[in-house]
This record gives structure tokens, C-alpha cells and sequence, in this order.
């Protein structure tokens, strides 16, 4: 059961803290790794010593939740207004409502990566803006242009996030709200290298923010919908947002450059794998799609390099 302590650790003053023993192992890079847009990510970091730091607009405000092992237990600390929504969300967050016992492997590739990593858990942030929009940026561009827009829009429209800073001299930030997200000029979405189409997605999407926030509390089909009613969001970033926001494990990602070969490749040997194919593949999976999508990812098998990379394009500099 999960014991929530409140008060100041001596390390870290001021903090609301709580402890939590998972009913099974959790491994926290695992788990949480999937909300990490890049080794520069200003909402998240990762120490030394293993703990693992995150910034959130919560709906009680800014928080940062910085998490760590002991033992069998996970010590969490908290700062801001929304120090008690992001502990209250603690064992979802580390994939308390996940259910790991209904996955079956069927490959003998998914039954070793699972094996291997029987740590790993679904996160549920429940927040679902706040995952919507780094994967709206990355719509048809390549990760480091996606990471780039991020890391600068964050950085410049977000504000320091609450506590102490996990590195001496990294600050982590807190992305902005709603309404700001709705306010950026078109030449500083220009500047961070997001074309109209995505800047424009994401301005509905953060006009709806309300709306889009109750998708966090539906059934995946449900969920889907919501999102997909808004215009610029489609099966690819309507599955990679739930994934995250929901935890669903059965919200496989198609509309994907390079998953149907990467999944066709490990499980048939076919490195020219379309949706449809994977979708038969993963078949057996039902109800637990992502997930073996994810053990695949993990494995390491992937199809040798045939094709050059996306091409990488600065609309910055035009």
C-alpha cells in the first residue's frame, strides 16, 4: 500500500514527500523514460544518482516531482502549487494502473525483451495537452527539429520550474499554459522551426484544452475520438499522446515512418512492412498492442539502413 509522508526531507527543505512500494518492480527508466523529448529536454532530467526529475503544469499549477529508488520503495519529493497533485499521481505515474499480466508474449523475441525488462510499466501522467504538444511537433520532421522546437518554445514561453535545480546551473522549466501557447506570433513559431500546419494544430488544440484534458478519464476508443475531432490530429499523434497521457497498452502507433518495418522485420523478417501488415502481426496481441510494439523497440532488432534518413529541414533560416 502506498504510505504518503508530507512534509520537509532534510535534503531537499521545503519539499512535500511521499513514499510508495509498488506491488512489483518498476524500473523508473523504463517506465517514465518514454516522457523524456531528448537528452535536452527542459521538463525532464535524469542524475547521477539514478533519480529522475520532471516539470508539469498541473491543474493546480507548476510542479516539479523528482523520484527515486530505495530499496523496494520509491521516495518522491515535490515543490509548487501543484506539489500534492503530482504525488497524488505518483503510483499511476510509475504504472500502478498498469496491468502487465494480461500481455502474453507470442514471439520469442517479445517473450525475451519482456523477460529481459520486466520493470517496465505503462506511465499514466493524466495530463493530456502537456503530451500533445511535443508530439504535434513532431509531426513529419525528424526528432531533432521536433526537440529542437521544443526545448526553444519551452525555454522561452515556459517559466523556471518550482525547487531546487537538479544539476547545479540546469533549471528546469515549466511549459507554458494553455492560453499562452495560444498567444506565440507566428515569426517565433517561425524561428523554432515549426511550420503553419503543426503551430496551428497545436493553437486549437490548446483552445480546447478543457475538453481535450477530460480524454485522460476515457476509454481508448472514447479518448480517440476526442482527439481526432480536432483538425491536424490524426491516428499517429492521437496513439502516441494516449500512450503517455492514458497508458493505454493497446494503442499502437500506425501512420509511422519506420514501426511497420522495425515490427515486420523482428517478427517476419519483412523489412517492407505497411500498417497493415504490422496491425496482423500484433494481432495477438489485442488489448496489449503497444506494449509488444514497445518490447520489439527495446529488443534492439531492427532492419539494416537501406534509405537515407529524413531529410532535415530549418525552416528558420528560409
Amino acid at each position: 500500500m502506498p504510505v504518503p509522508r508530507v512534509g520537509a526531507r532534510s535534503a531537499h527543505s521545503g519539499a512535500k514527500s511521499r513514499t510508495w512500494v509498488p506491488a512489483e518492480v518498476t524500473d523508473l527508466g523504463l517506465t517514465l523514460g518514454p516522457l523524456r523529448r531528448g537528452p535536452a529536454d527542459p521538463t525532464f532530467r535524469t542524475t547521477a544518482d539514478g533519480s529522475v526529475w520532471r516539470a508539469s503544469l498541473t491543474p493546480q499549477g507548476a510542479a516539479t516531482l523528482r523520484v527515486s529508488r530505495h530499496g523496494d520503495a520509491v521516495e518522491a519529493d515535490a515543490w509548487g502549487p501543484g506539489a500534492d497533485w503530482v504525488l497524488d499521481g505518483l503510483p499511476a505515474l510509475l504504472g500502478a494502473e498498469d496491468d502487465p499480466s494480461a500481455f502474453v508474449p507470442r514471439h520469442r523475441l517479445v517473450h525475451a525483451s519482456h523477460r529481459r525488462r520486466a520493470g517496465m510499466r505503462l506511465t499514466r501522467t493524466g495530463l493530456v495537452l502537456e503530451t500533445l504538444i511535443p508530439v504535434v511537433l513532431e509531426q513529419k520532421v525528424t526528432t531533432d527539429e521536433a526537440y529542437r522546437a521544443w526545448r526553444r518554445l519551452v525555454r522561452q514561453y515556459g517559466e523556471p520550474a518550482p525547487g531546487p535545480e537538479p544539476v547545479p546551473g540546469q533549471c528546469l522549466y515549466v511549459m507554458p499554459d494553455a492560453r499562452t501557447w495560444t498567444c506565440i506570433p507566428s515569426w517565433d513559431w517561425h524561428r523554432a522551426g515549426v511550420d503553419a500546419k503543426r503551430s496551428g494544430t497545436i493553437i486549437r488544440a490548446a483552445r480546447v484544452a478543457r475538453r481535450l484534458e477530460e480524454a485522460a478519464r476515457m476509454p481508448l476508443a472514447e479518448a480517440t475520438g476526442r482527439l481526432e475531432a480536432l483538425p491536424g490530429i490524426g491516428p499517429w499523434t492521437s496513439a502516441e499522446t494516449l500512450q503517455r497521457s492514458n497508458g493505454a497498452a493497446d494503442a499502437v502507433t500506425t501512420g509511422d515512418l519506420h514501426l511497420p518495418g522495425i515490427v515486420g522485420y523482428a517478427l517476419a523478417g519483412n523489412a517492407d512492412a505497411d500498417d497493415a501488415e504490422m496491425l496482423e502481426l500484433l494481432a495477438p496481441y489485442a488489448g496489449q498492442r503497444h506494449r509488444a510494439a514497445r518490447l520489439i523497440l527495446l529488443s534492439g532488432r531492427v532492419p539494416p539502413r537501406r534509405t537515407p534518413k529524413m531529410r532535415r529541414t530549418d525552416i528558420a533560416a528560409w
